[in-house]
Formats: structure tokens, sequence, C-alpha cells
């Protein structure tokens, strides 16, 4: 197949996300929800959660953050990200009790806001939390990637089966390490080295 044969949604997938055209949408990386990941090291979804923050501030990414009922077992935003991203958090969308945040209307405002069609987006829980909003941007028209190693589930089966569905419905499944480089592009340019050395410090393992 060539290109001018592709589909126009395989077209504008192949597109790479950049910082002129991505935006970070976090959703419910809070202190509760996420001592629920149990298919991946929690330690390491919490780096990868906080490397997705140290790029979107490096390369001035328009960051998007949601949290559920932080009154109750799902508690505050982790405090960690908070710091990262003040002005994000002190904006971040509060929700009362909608699973899918694609469902608040403040939500889709704050995403439509950024001015962003390619989503960089990670969410816990993977299965109730990301599933449902990734699904639903791409079928509002936006292009998502949603970061699988600073998301997680309680079981493998329900991660399995959200990845699965998101899979289908033309959601880009990635990893922290693979959309940080797509969104360096240059390891010699300013930003591309400063994501590198993000890269080595909190995501990649040591080199001996």
């Amino acid at each position: 197949m060539t290109t001018e044969d592709a589909p126009a949604g395989q077209l504008a997938a192949a597109r790479p996300f950049s910082a002129a055209n991505a935006a970070l949408v976090l959703i419910d990386h809070q202190v509760g929800t996420m001592k629920l990941i149990k298919n991946l090291d929690l330690g390491r979804v919490r780096r990868n959660t906080l490397a997705l923050a140290k790029t979107a501030k490096a390369l001035g990414l328009p960051v998007v953050l949601t949290t559920s009922q932080e009154e109750r077992v799902q508690g505050p935003l982790m405090p960690e990200l908070a710091e990262l991203l003040p002005e994000a958090n002190e904006r971040r969308v509060r929700r009362a009790g909608l699973v899918n945040a694609w469902d608040d209307a403040n939500f889709v405002r704050a995403v439509e806001l950024t001015g962003r069609r390619s989503l960089v987006m990670a969410g816990v829980t993977t299965d109730v939390c990301l599933v449902f909003p990734s699904i639903s941007a791409v079928g509002a028209g936006y292009r998502v990637q949603a970061v699988m190693d600073a998301s997680g589930s309680p079981y493998e089966l329900s991660e399995d089966m959200s990845r699965r569905r998101m899979e289908r419905a033309g959601v880009v499944l990635t990893a922290t390490v693979t959309v940080m480089a797509e969104l360096a592009h240059d390891w010699s340019a300013r930003d591309g080295s400063e994501l590198q050395r993000v890269l080595f410090t909190d995501v990649l393992p040591p080199i001996a």
C-alpha cells in the first residue's frame, strides 16, 4: 500500500507526536488509586508518571490533570506531581464521581483549551480511569497515545482486556521511554538533551 492509498486515519496516526502538537493528560494519579496497581511495580509507575511530567515541563507541553473524589479513598493527587506541575495542579479538574472523565464537561473543556489534537494520556487505573476517556477522545477526533507503564490495574486480566479494547478503538499503546524519545526528536537539541537526562536518571536501568 502506498502513502496515497492509505486511509486518512492511518496517515493521521503515522504523524509523529511533537512538542508542537501534543498535550499531556494525566487521569487520577491519586495517592489511593496508585495503591491499586498490582500488574506493574508501583515505584516504576510512579517514576514514569513523574518523568512524563518532567517531559511536559521541559518541552512546554500543555498539561491537563484530573482527579476523582479526592475526599474519599482515592485521596489527593500524588504530591510529587502537584509539586512538579503547580499551575496544572491548581487548574486540575476535580470530578465529583463521573467514571469517564470525558463525560465531565469541565475536563473536555480543559482538553480543548490546550489547542492540541494529539494527547499523551495515562491513567490510574487503566481498567477504569484510562480505558473510557482514551476511547472517547479518539471518538471525538483526537489522536491518543496511552502510556501503559505510567498506568496500571489491580488485575492482569482487566489490564489486558482494557488494552485490547483501547487498541480496537484506535488508541495507540506506548511506553514512557518510547513517547519521550518521540517527543525529543533530536537528542542533540537542548530540549532533547534534557529529556535524555531524565530518561537515564528516572526511566532507564543503569548502564554498568
